[in-house]
């Protein structure tokens, strides 16, 4: 598991820019949060390439603090992103503040310029990204990361049922509700006309990696940020008819989707003081009706929603990232039954499916690209794994 993790990551490593492209073939880009795994992956197989893929990600940061969700390759892509010309002008999941961490407690030094970098971003998402609620909100699906999960079926997307959802459809209109983001003069997102949420996921993301990197640092002023806003999520976005932590839809969406158990409505068990809505979730989590009992799960979407398509993407499937989120969570939470679960289920989906970007939780088959950096995750997952 270990050196076929590595072989991955040196395969799709870019020595000229100093990152590792998540697919050759179909993603020859930089993405945020893909990077971000990338580094977690390289630094807890031992290898300085951790740092040289953090330095390479927040090397891309514009003047107002903002981290794109992509730099570009040698060609462009065809779809509009934004004002910019070397990247999009849009976010993603700040994975940064934690790759950070794990290279810290990896043995690696992180230099400064990077963590100041990393402050700078998150301050950013603190500071201009939030709700009169104070929540962070994000202005496109894509920003999320999930950008086809059911949660956003409200928002008037095509097909929201497994008979009607088509792939090539969501993503056409993914690139039209690009049209109504609003970009400020620096080139950074700051609003949409038709979309604007705050999911519970991606504000777990914010308070987590804040957290993580203010330990770093010993910036009080970003743990303290990362403890209120963890906060918030837990008096504003627990749903308890779910029993796991909602969204919060601020310009569209039909009052309905924003609560559709998928699993980012858990991961604020990476955050939360709240011990009793901890447990539920936890309970939610290992359901077999919920997102529980795949062979190769967790599932990303509840086994028992209409939605749920197990090789739909982000729909049902499982996802690598997503369950080494969850590995984190459930390990916070001392379930490390559960987490060891997590574990074993995510190695055998990335072994079974080849690797692959996403796989169907019940068969192991791939789905998506192949290989696909972020599985390397999986190693870090396997106690047998590691470096010694």
């Amino acid at each position: 598991m270990r050196q076929r993790a590595l072989d991955v990551l040196q395969a799709h490593w870019r020595p000229d820019v100093r990152y590792c492209v998540p697919n050759p073939q179909t993603y020859p880009h930089q993405w945020l949060w893909d990077s971000a795994f990338h580094s977690v992956a390289w630094a807890r197989l031992g290898d300085e390439r951790g740092v040289e893929e953090l330095s390479s990600l927040l090397g891309g940061q514009l003047k107002c603090g903002m981290v794109p969700h992509m730099r570009y390759g040698p060609i462009p892509p065809s779809t509009w992103l934004g004002t910019l010309t070397a990247s999009s002008s849009i976010t993603q999941p700040p994975m940064y503040g934690h790759a950070i961490a794990e290279l810290v407690r990896s043995g690696f030094e992180v230099p400064d310029e990077d963590l100041t970098r990393a402050t700078k971003a998150l301050r950013w998402l603190l500071d201009t990204r939030r709700d009169a609620s104070g929540l962070i909100f994000i202005v496109h699906p894509w920003e999320a990361g999930n950008d086809h999960a059911p949660r956003w079926d409200g928002w008037g997307v095509p097909g929201t049922t497994p008979d009607t959802y088509d792939q090539q459809a969501r993503s056409q209109w993914n690139k039209d509700l690009m049209r109504d983001v609003v970009i400020g003069p620096d080139g950074a997102a700051i609003g949409s006309h038709r979309f604007v949420a705050c999911p519970a996921g991606f504000n777990a993301y914010v308070a987590l990696n804040a957290r993580e990197l203010g330990a770093v640092t010993a910036d009080q002023a970003v743990l303290n940020d990362a403890d209120e806003l963890a906060q918030l999520i837990d008096d504003l976005l627990w749903d308890d008819e779910t029993d796991l932590w909602a969204d919060r839809a601020v310009v569209g969406g039909d009052g309905r989707t924003h609560r559709i158990p998928i699993s980012d409505g858990a991961m604020p068990l990476l955050v939360s003081a709240d011990k009793e809505r901890a447990q539920r979730a936890l309970n939610t989590l290992i359901d077999p009706l919920v997102f529980g009992g795949a062979p190769f799960g967790p599932t990303n979407v509840a086994q028992g929603h209409p939605s749920y398509d197990p090789s739909a993407y982000w729909r049902g499937a499982a996802w690598p990232n997503m369950s080494y989120l969850l590995w984190l969570a459930t390990r916070r939470w001392d379930s490390i039954e559960v987490a060891d679960q997590i574990a074993q289920n995510t190695v055998a989906g990335v072994q079974t499916s080849g690797w692959a970007e996403y796989w169907n939780p019940h068969t192991g088959a791939g789905l998506g690209a192949a290989p696909q950096s972020w599985t390397a995750l999986a190693a870090t997952m396997d106690p047998h794994a590691q470096q010694s």
